[in-house]
């Protein structure tokens, strides 16, 4: 099982990761990190995304799990099979100026929860796992994931933007209802 790196003694959260050339997407290397980030992602009842730094990987790879798309779609994220999104390289190349403040946790920040002020709406572009250029406009809960995994990558975490940051350990540590609230924020 890999594990996701903590805060506390994880020195790579704190890197900027470096851009995955191209021609490499394909390679054995990459796809192991993207496949090793996908079964972390999916080992954790909450996760909603991981970067690679994570899995203590400093290179520029987001994982987006299909329950986003599911939770947005007000859809029973445990029965609904949205794939997962890979975004290689990605950059947000715009976003609006309207900002809303939601509650996040992070994977490596156990278990704090705070709110972040984000742009409502951005614009991605990246890589996807095939090495083939995509681009995606996010609303809401998307936009924020988009967000606050890219900043993973600047070696940024949400406890840095946080405000009114609280310890919430979950009898069931799923927070299910949680996503589902912010989702419609």
């Amino acid at each position: 099982m890999v594990k996701i790196v903590q805060e506390k003694g994880g020195k790579v959260l704190r890197l900027k990761a470096a851009p995955v050339p191209v021609k490499d997407i394909a390679t054995k290397r990459v796809q192991k990190i993207i496949s090793s980030m996908k079964k972390a992602l999916a080992s954790q009842d909450d996760g909603v995304a991981i970067a690679a730094p994570q899995i203590g990987v400093s290179e520029r790879i987001i994982v987006i799990s299909g329950k986003v798309k599911a939770i947005i779609a007000g859809e029973n994220e445990l029965t609904t099979n949205y794939a997962d999104e890979v975004f290689i390289n990605p950059v947000i190349t715009r976003s609006s100026r309207e900002k809303g403040e939601m509650e996040e946790g992070c994977l490596s920040v156990r278990w704090l929860y705070g709110k972040v002020k984000r742009s409502a709406k951005v614009e991605v572009e990246g890589y996807n796992e095939f090495g083939k250029k995509v681009k995606k406009g996010a609303s809401g809960l998307m936009a924020q994931v988009f967000q606050h995994e890219i900043d993973h990558l600047e070696g940024i975490l949400f406890t840095d933007k946080a405000n009114d940051v609280h310890e919430w350990i979950p009898e069931s540590k799923g927070v299910r209802a949680e996503l589902k609230r912010n989702a419609k924020n």
